[in-house]
């Protein structure tokens, strides 16, 4: 398999931590959706694509390296200016159903330390993602 552009890799991002805790229930995947209708940096990609792409993701994880491979594939395309944004996307999914369960945090974890993104960044990041999604009750 060739190397996946970088809005997929993106997408992949989204999947696997959506995917970690085996749940990946409505508010993940609309969240994803939203991601890739409305963010920028996906305003050249055919939103159509997405089910493909996502279908993509699940043969690369259930290969005999998995997370891992997806992971190290992400670090390759990813340019270094964008790996904050593919980190915003990724807490943005996982923020989405307002939970953040165990596998979940793990797997921020391993995209952190793939893509090098130093912690004062991850912090506003998360700090902005939840700010934004409280709401009133």
């Amino acid at each position: 398999m060739s190397l996946p552009s970088v809005h997929e890799a993106l997408i992949y991002l989204m999947i696997v931590t959506s995917a970690s805790d085996r749940d990946m229930d409505h508010l993940e995947l609309g969240s994803i959706g939203e991601v890739v209708r409305t963010w920028p940096v996906f305003e050249d990609f055919d939103a159509s694509r997405l089910l493909d792409v996502a279908q993509d993701c699940q043969v690369l994880l259930t290969a005999g390296s998995g997370l891992e491979h997806v992971l190290e594939l992400a670090h390759q395309v990813i340019p270094s200016r964008l790996l904050d944004t593919a980190y915003a996307a990724v807490f943005e999914v996982a923020a989405a159903d307002l939970e953040m369960r165990m596998e979940e945090a793990r797997v921020l974890q391993r995209v952190r330390e793939h893509l090098g993104i130093d912690p004062l960044s991850v912090a506003a990041i998360e700090m902005a993602t939840k700010a934004r999604l409280r709401t009133l009750t």
